[in-house]
């Protein structure tokens, strides 16, 4: 599948710390500044909490892995509660569709949880490799990550996942995109304010 002009663009968790600038974004991307886009949510607090549950309990990464797309669900409610215009939408093919016809679509991996074997269940991979995964999947011509944190300018995915803004499985996940990758972070905020 293959969507001219679409974009994925992923709104980081940790955005929920910026109340005004998540909201902002949102709206945004409502009214269509970026384009024909979907949504993907980072796990934000949710996942937070899997990491300390899989700390205190010591389950395996599998299940972490699916209690996190779990949590990207969870994000996926909050953020169509903050956007009236936001539609949640579990199948890729479907919200590519629904960006191409003016809508928001916020993508819910939830059907991830079946497992697939380009996707590693272990936390190398986050809402940052699945965004990459997802404009793969519905051709989308870029992939843009919205932090929280700076981000250097001309960064390649190893220098990203090396610095850890983005997860350890990037790399590999972008070399396998055909799109462009962006990054916006604190710093693009502050000059827009």
């Amino acid at each position: 599948m293959s969507a001219a002009g679409l974009r994925v663009v992923k709104l980081g968790g940790s955005l929920l710390g910026d109340r005004a600038r998540l909201r902002a974004t949102l709206a945004a991307l409502a009214a269509g500044t970026e384009g024909p886009c979907i949504v993907v949510p980072g796990g934000g607090p949710f996942a937070d909490a899997v990491r300390r549950a899989q700390a205190a309990l010591a389950f395996d990464d599998a299940l972490a892995h699916r209690l996190a797309l779990d949590a990207m669900g969870r994000m996926a409610e909050v953020l169509a509660a903050l956007e009236p215009a936001a539609a949640i939408v579990r199948d890729p093919a479907e919200a590519a569709r629904r960006a191409a016809a003016g809508a928001l679509p916020v993508w819910d991996p939830a059907r991830l949880r079946a497992g697939r074997p380009d996707i590693p269940e272990s936390w190398s991979v986050t809402s940052d490799s699945l965004a990459l995964w997802l404009a793969a999947e519905v051709g989308a011509t870029a992939c843009l990550l919205v932090k929280a944190a700076p981000c250097p300018p001309g960064a390649g995915p190893a220098e990203l996942a090396r610095l850890g803004l983005v997860d350890a499985a990037f790399p590999d996940f972008a070399a396998r995109y055909g799109g462009r990758i962006e990054l916006r972070g604190a710093e693009r905020a502050r000059e827009a304010a």
